[in-house]
């Protein structure tokens, strides 16, 4: 062999072996060389992908992180917990700059954030607060104002009657902030006997089979309820169901969040009165903004802070929109969150609204 082939070859192999011995080293050192020293790794590990707008969060938040001159690592924890945490201990061993959750269990996550505290990174609640922790930053929509939102939605249709509340997981601190939105409009109504509280239950992991359930077995002891305050579009969907086989579907006004493509097709059709929508670009490109910034040791901007049970929170608060059938057009359509081909897809030509 001529010595420059030699070389070359020799050349090829100690390439071939620095490539390789840098995957074993972690995600985070091949990922590295091809960016600047100033760009970050995030890691964003997400406890569920049940519900729809999920898929939608992780591909905006990755977008803008792109932008900004980052990489994500992704985990989807699929609403185990136990996972989760395994999971982040993983992107901690690969050593991301930040380390952005959705906690599958609110008071279960606070380990990550002390585990994550002690190889120095930094920590950020992506919509659902971790509780009990020194937690670095929380973004979110204000679900308090949700909450009362999707209460709104129905007591503008029915102000008085058996109500049924169906809420959220247990184990997401959200759920109670929802309700207590919630019962900021009904509580006063229930006090003066307007509106009496049938039904009253959380729902585990959201779990629209669980508001089913919840919603049948009432049903089946009663027959009789006038509205429903459900916790997000999943919780709606399950207690539509309920409702369908009693022929009181579109009769009983049902609230829900997340502006769900079902959920949206769900209040055009007219089987639920009102979803709550959150712009979800709008929190994930403040997410990544903040993760960025917060692996740069820069101060991100917030509006708010929130308790978490022991410390108060750093936090950036986005509104929430309520949307029914008046108002489809100009909030999800003109954003283009779904379009008008996919929320009207169900109703016939002639009934739908104009294309603007």
């Amino acid at each position: 062999m001529k010595r420059s082939n030699c070389y070359a070859v020799c050349g090829l192999l100690l390439m071939t072996v620095l490539l390789f011995s840098g995957c074993g080293s972690g995600k985070k050192t091949t990922e590295k060389t091809a960016l600047s020293e100033e760009s970050v790794i995030v890691g964003f590990s997400l406890g569920t992908l049940r519900e729809e707008r999920w898929l939608k969060d992780q591909e905006l938040f990755t977008e803008r992180v792109n932008e900004l001159g980052g990489k994500t690592i992704v985990e989807f924890a699929n609403n185990d917990a136990a996972l989760q945490l395994s999971q982040s201990e993983n992107l901690i061993a690969q050593g991301v700059d930040v380390l952005v959750v959705v906690p599958q269990d609110a008071e279960g996550a606070a380990v990550m954030v002390e585990k994550a505290h002690a190889a120095g990174i930094k920590v950020v609640a992506y919509d659902r607060m971790i509780k009990n922790c020194d937690l670095d930053f929380y973004v979110s929509f204000d679900s308090v104002k949700v909450g009362e939102l999707e209460a709104k939605g129905v007591v503008d249709v029915v102000g008085e009657g058996d109500f049924a509340y169906i809420g959220g997981s247990p184990t997401d601190n959200n759920a109670f902030l929802l309700k207590e939105g919630s019962m900021k409009v009904l509580e006063p109504k229930i006090e003066s006997g307007e509106i009496t509280l049938v039904v009253d239950e959380f729902s585990s992991d959201w779990k629209s089979e669980e508001a089913y359930k919840t919603m049948k077995e009432y049903l089946e002891k009663s027959g009789r309820i006038d509205a429903a305050v459900c916790a997000n579009d999943g919780t709606a969907f399950g207690a539509i169901q309920a409702l369908s086989e009693y022929g009181l579907a579109g009769k009983v006004p049902v609230s829900g969040q997340d502006a769900e493509l079902s959920a949206c097709q769900r209040v055009v059709e007219g089987t639920q009165t009102v979803t709550v929508y959150k712009p979800i670009k709008s929190l994930a490109y403040q997410a990544a903004d903040i993760a960025v910034a917060l692996a740069k040791n820069q101060a991100p901007e917030s509006n708010s802070k929130v308790s978490n049970g022991k410390i108060e929170v750093l936090s950036f608060l986005i509104e929430p929109i309520n949307v029914n059938k008046d108002n489809m057009m100009e909030t999800i359509i003109k954003d283009g969150f779904h379009t008008y081909e996919e929320v009207y897809a169900n109703v016939p030509p002639d009934e739908r609204p104009a294309k603007q």
